[in-house]
């Protein structure tokens, strides 16, 4: 009797240990969008493509060295006069042979430096544009994460709702039975009632949307039941950072990505219009080449020739039809474009920047002012079903008091998620360590 006794300890402690391991919190949602978020690694791979254009770029700085061969039959007809003065045509025929190896050092291009400044600039902007990304992502799963658990809160309030407005109704019927109720009190429970239902399945249809959009951010499919969900008793002694929005500012203008991005961009199109101007300017080579050719000549087809050349090339554009002047004027507007693109996100980013910090600073007063209502709202409940029974208070009464509390409960729940998404877009926008709001926001989940 004992070992079934202790194997069933031992499978319920398995059953508990899996379901520990098997629980997902933000953190765990948030590095698993980091694997296999589609849009995230396009940005990996963009950074990738930017290395490989700054070797490219670097590589036109070494000699470049080709080899050249040919081998060719003739099937030659020379046809001249004897000593007889009589034309005679003779066939010869034979192969002729050639190689060539050059070796080109460019000594000065102008465009070679500017182009290798501008690979590292645009990989400047991959690099900002792949940071951007994983800060957006960290938005869009606290986003996803945050509307699971708030459609969960919501199903809870509604179920307490529906027993509460099920027992009424069962009491309503009673009372009309015995002859001491209305009709009026039935018909009252039975729609509050249907509401609530209405509600319930409008709550489980945002959970299932949430729930996929979460699925597809992980590419795993998502347990509801093994979220973990936020507490409240941690979130009451949580205090965001207490820098100011000046200081938030201040951080976005150093690090923000977005505007890395931009700045990127801008040096990008200043060293295009350099790059165009450098089409006016001289390049030099030095060029050495050896070549070995074997029957190359008609006249003499017999005789082989090894040539060997060191020198220089210079190359000296005079004039190439008004090309150069006028990508030089396209490229200046499009460094004018650029410059303003970055003044207007810029400005753009700074309100932003102040909407989320208000969300945080001002969440933080809201959401302590629901928790007070909400305990007004939960006596108001218990003292309308106490008067109703003294006869004092109606049973639309305490419907509306039930009500009250649930709507004050959602509010309460639905202003705690706000702001902590807005928390972790608030770091996102500024520029914050990589998953600084997750982590976070993780910390006050139970």
């Amino acid at each position: 009797m004992v070992r079934p006794a202790t194997s069933s300890v031992a499978l319920a402690c398995v059953a508990l240990l899996g379901s520990a391991v098997h629980a997902m919190d933000l953190q765990d949602a948030y590095q698993g969008a980091l694997q296999q978020d589609a849009t995230t690694r396009a940005a990996r791979a963009a950074v990738q493509v930017g290395d490989e254009r700054v070797d490219q770029a670097k590589a036109q700085l070494y000699p470049n060295v080709s080899v050249t061969a040919g081998y060719v039959r003739n099937n030659l007809d020379r046809t001249q006069p004897n000593f007889l003065g009589q034309e005679v045509t003779a066939n010869d025929r034979y192969p002729s042979k050639n190689a060539t190896l050059t070796v080109r050092q460019p000594l000065y291009r102008k465009t070679i430096a500017v182009v290798i400044e501008q690979t590292q600039a645009q990989r400047e902007d991959a690099q900002a544009g792949l940071e951007k990304e994983t800060q957006n992502l960290a938005v869009r799963v606290a986003e996803a994460y945050t509307q699971i658990l708030f459609a969960s809160d919501q199903i809870g309030f509604i179920a307490a709702q529906k027993a509460a407005t099920a027992t009424q109704l069962d009491a309503a019927r009673k009372q009309f039975a015995g002859g001491s109720g209305t009709r009026t009190d039935i018909d009252e429970a039975q729609a509050r009632l249907d509401m609530a239902v209405a509600q319930e399945l409008e709550a489980r249809q945002q959970q299932g949307f949430a729930q996929r959009q979460l699925a597809l951010l992980i590419n795993t499919p998502v347990d509801v039941a093994e979220l973990r969900p936020l507490s409240p008793e941690r979130l009451a002694n949580w205090s965001p950072s207490a820098i100011g929005l000046e200081e938030w500012l201040a951080q976005a203008e150093a690090q923000s990505p977005e505007l890395r991005q931009l700045r990127a961009r801008l040096e990008t199109a200043r060293l295009e219009v350099e790059k165009a101007r450098a089409g006016h300017l001289p390049t030099l080579d030095a060029v050495a080449q050896w070549s070995r050719s074997d029957s190359e000549s008609v006249t003499s087809p017999a005789t082989r020739y090894i040539n060997r050349t060191v020198g220089v090339q210079l190359n000296v554009p005079l004039y190439a039809g008004g090309y150069v002047s006028a990508a030089t004027r396209e490229a200046v507007a499009r460094q004018t474009q650029a410059e303003e693109l970055l003044e207007a996100a810029r400005r753009d980013l700074s309100l932003r920047l102040a909407t989320e910090y208000r969300s945080v600073t001002e969440g933080r007063l809201r959401v302590r002012a629901l928790e007070q209502a909400e305990r007004s709202a939960e006596q108001l409940a218990l003292s309308s079903r106490m008067s109703m029974k003294g006869g004092a208070r109606t049973l639309v009464d305490v419907f509306n008091a039930d009500q009250k509390k649930a709507q004050t409960q959602r509010d309460l729940a639905r202003a705690r998620y706000e702001m902590l998404v807005a928390y972790v877009r608030l770091q996102a926008l500024a520029g914050a360590d990589e998953g600084a709001g997750i982590a976070a926001v993780n910390a006050l989940l139970r």
